[in-house]
Formats: structure tokens, sequence, C-alpha cells
């Protein structure tokens, strides 16, 4: 782009959420705001939102009150794993009809939660309002209440009726839920060197990576909020003495409330690439000022970099002057995926998010080279232009974001729920760097027309992907 960026193709009430940096003196971008009415966003509602967060609670029984399409948004389908129950792993929805909607849900919801107890003897129940249910007035509380009482158990209404704002306000929405379900009937014990893992979803077993690590180093994790998790577990909450936040989108509002009420700190981690990896584990150890744990974590760090160094080499002189596009949930993610693809010798040039905050667009405009165009809740035409414009030859995105890269000849990889393979820790690196290789370095592109195709030199990429 020869200046600021233009006006063509878009939407005048989005200039404010899109800049390029070096470009334009603003260094601000609006975000953290309703989608533009007419903008088709890649943002999702607020009860995809709240079922990002919720589900992975494996023992529980995950009911949408709703039509029977906004079931379809289920962890089966994703790659959230689970050490117990598979109870989650079930879709359920009170599936509202015209009749329901004129003359109220709240009986058919009762005896929906009635049967499912019934059948599957769980302990929780989560119930999630959706859009309609919000404009017919279901009192989503009553029901609930009755039920608990009525079978002994907990019954947590999930206010997440999708017009009330967006995908930001879900998360803050399960945040309550978990509140409500943590709550501790009386005083409550800190253990020393034990830490609550919030905002990991146990993607391809994720959670199980960074516990190991933990236990390397002589910590504990209490809980992990909320992957591979489950009620009992998650009443422990309390008593862990440190708080670590992995997507500061999805728990921020969580760790601020717990600190309120509990004296938890917290701290802000991330275990995507080597750099925030290794970074992430010195901030734990150093937090318990434990100089055995130091000496425990120098050592990891040596050890693990030492395996996986040579592997990463190899794929950064291939993939070294590519350029990358980054559109993701949340600011953590895009913040260490631009460090990330640094170290595979990769440029991003375009970056965004659906959730970013502003304290991670600032972070995200000092780290990005000049000229990267930074985006908070885009649509598909700002993703295609500015793609087509910078010349990336790979989209890291979501499950939304996938046709758009192939329609584009563009190579695509899955940063989202959906992915079955591990990209956290030192492990996930590895896999990162290979996932980018056999995608951006597929023969497939050769033939492939847009944006994307002809990058393959089949004479200086070709290596084995083990």
């Amino acid at each position: 782009m020869a200046g600021a960026v233009s006006n063509e193709n878009l939407i005048v009430e989005r200039e404010s959420s899109i800049l390029v940096k070096g470009r334009q003196r603003k260094n601000r971008l609006k975000c953290d705001a309703d989608s533009i009415a007419g903008c088709v966003s890649q943002r999702a509602c607020v009860y995809c939102g709240a079922r990002v967060v919720l589900n992975p609670v494996t023992d529980a029984i995950h009911l949408v009150h709703g039509p029977i399409g906004c079931a379809s948004y289920t962890w089966d389908i994703r790659g959230s794993l689970s050490s117990g129950s598979e109870l989650y792993r079930n879709s359920f929805s009170t599936d509202l009809k015209e009749n329901d909607v004129i003359f109220g849900s709240e009986k058919k919801l009762a005896r929906a939660i009635d049967e499912l107890v019934q059948k599957y003897r769980a302990e929780l129940v989560f119930v999630y309002a959706t859009c309609v249910v919000g404009v017919i007035g279901d009192d989503l509380e009553a029901v609930c209440k009755n039920a608990a009482i009525k079978h002994g158990i907990r019954v947590i209404p999930v206010q997440s009726s999708g017009f009330i704002g967006n995908k930001s306000a879900g998360y803050r929405a399960a945040c309550d839920a978990l509140l409500r379900l943590i709550e501790p009937p009386g005083g409550v014990k800190s253990r020393k060197k034990t830490l609550n893992y919030l905002g990991d979803f146990n993607l391809a077993g994720e959670a199980w990576i960074i516990t190991d690590y933990l236990r390397q180093i002589g910590v504990e994790v209490n809980v992990a909020f909320t992957g591979d998790s489950n009620y009992h577990n998650l009443k422990k909450a309390p008593e862990a003495s440190l708080n670590i936040i992995q997507c500061a989108g999805s728990m921020a509002y969580l760790a601020r409330r717990m600190e309120e009420l509990y004296g938890i700190p917290s701290l802000q981690v991330s275990f995507l690439g080597l750099e925030d990896t290794s970074a992430s584990l010195r901030k734990i150890a150093a937090f318990f000022n434990d100089a055995g744990m130091m000496k425990l974590t120098e050592k990891l760090i040596e050890r693990e970099t030492a395996a996986v160094r040579p592997q990463i080499e190899r794929y950064r002189e291939i993939l070294s002057g590519k350029k990358a596009a980054v559109y993701v949930g949340g600011g953590f993610k895009a913040i260490s995926l631009i460090k990330q693809f640094r170290e595979i010798g990769i440029d991003v040039v375009m970056v965004g998010t659906q959730t970013g905050r502003e304290e991670d667009y600032r972070t995200l405009h000092d780290l990005a080279d000049d000229g990267t165009v930074i985006l908070d809740d885009a649509n598909p035409s700002e993703l295609e232009r500015f793609m087509i414009e910078k010349g990336a030859h790979l989209l890291v995105g979501g499950v939304k974001e996938r046709p758009l890269a192939y329609k584009l000849g563009v190579a695509f990889i899955d940063h989202n729920h959906n992915r079955k393979h591990p990209l956290s820790g030192y492990v996930g690196a590895v896999n990162f760097a290979r996932e980018v290789y056999s995608t951006v370095c597929s023969p497939v592109w050769k033939y492939a027309r847009g944006i994307g195709g002809g990058i393959y030199d089949a004479g200086n990429n070709s290596i084995p992907i083990g």
C-alpha cells in the first residue's frame, strides 16, 4: 500500500480498526467493540465464546437451550482430550420450535434436564442460553434452581444469548458460571508451589505437556481451566497459590475475580514457541523464588531446546523469506505467533484477532515490522484484500478462514480448536514448523491459481517430513 490504509472497498466505520505500522501516525486500534452492522465479521457469538470455555469440563452435561442449529457448535468435533469422563463429547439440545417460541419453553427445558440427569447421573449440568431464549424471556435461573433442588446436583445457567454482545461477552458469561461452581463453603487454605492453569483447553493433550514440564521443575498443577477438568477438581481451584493465564481473552476476567475473592495472584504466560515457552517457565520459577526450582528450570530449558533446535534450524533454512498472515481468536496467540514465525524465518505481514484488547494491540504494534497490517474483528473481504496486497504465502486462522485461504491458493494452518496435534511447548514448536513446511512447500501450489501459486521449489525445498 502506498500510504495509510486505502478506503477502497472498505466499510468507512472499519477504518479505526485497521492500521499499517509505520505508515500512520496513530498506533491505537478501536477494539473490544460490537461488530459493525452490515459487515460480516469473522468473530463468533456470545454463545460460542461460552461454549469454548466450558465444554472441556469433561463430566458435565452441556445442554443448549435453543434451536438445534446452535448445538452444532460442540466439542466432539474438536481436539480437546480427556483422561476420564467422555460425557462432554455428547451434544444435547432442547431443540426449540415455533410453538416453543410463541408459548415459552421453560417446561420443555425442565423436562430435558430431568431426562438427562436420570440417564447420565451427572453431578453438574450447564444450561446455555441462546439468542431465541433471550428474546422470549425464559427464566433460566428459576428453572435451573428448581432442577438443582429436585436432583440434589449443580445446575448452572450460562447467560450466553448471542445478541447481548460478542465472543468476549461469552467468555465472561462462562467465567461467571465457573465462579458460581467453585465458590468454597468456608475458609480457603492455599497449597505452596501449586497453580491453576487458566486458558488452556487441552487441545491434542497440550495441558498434559505443560503439566509435565511444571512437574519436572517442582510445581503442581492444581486444576486446569478448563482442559481435562471435572466437577470435583474445579471446586479445588481456590487452594492454588498462583494462577497462570495462557489465553488472556478468555480467562483474564476469571483471574481478576479470583484474586479479589481468594487473594490468588496471576501471571500472563504463553507456551507457544521456544522463546515464550522458556520465558514462561522462568517467570513461574521466579514467582516461587526457589533456587532449586530455578536450577531445574534452566536444566529443563537447556535439555528441551537442545533436542529441538536442530530441527527448527533445518526448517528455518527452507522457509526463510516466506510471508505469513495471522488471524486468530485472542491477542496472546497472535503475539506468540509473530515470535514463533521469526524462529523459522518467516515474516508476518498481516496480523489480527477477534477478541484482542488494547494492550494486546500495543504489543503487536511494537513486535510487528514496518508495513505490517494490524486489524481487529476483520471480515473476509478485508482478509482477502490484505493477503493479496502483502503477498502472503500462508494464513494461520480457524475453521472459518480455511475456505478463504484455499480459494486464494494460499497455504493454511488451523491454530484453533479443530486440530489434532499439539502446538504448545517444545514439542509443539517442532510440530508447528513441520506443519508450516508441509503446507507451504506442498507441490499442490504450483497447480493452484491465486496469490500462493508457484512458490514451491522442489529443488531447494525437498526434505523428509518426519
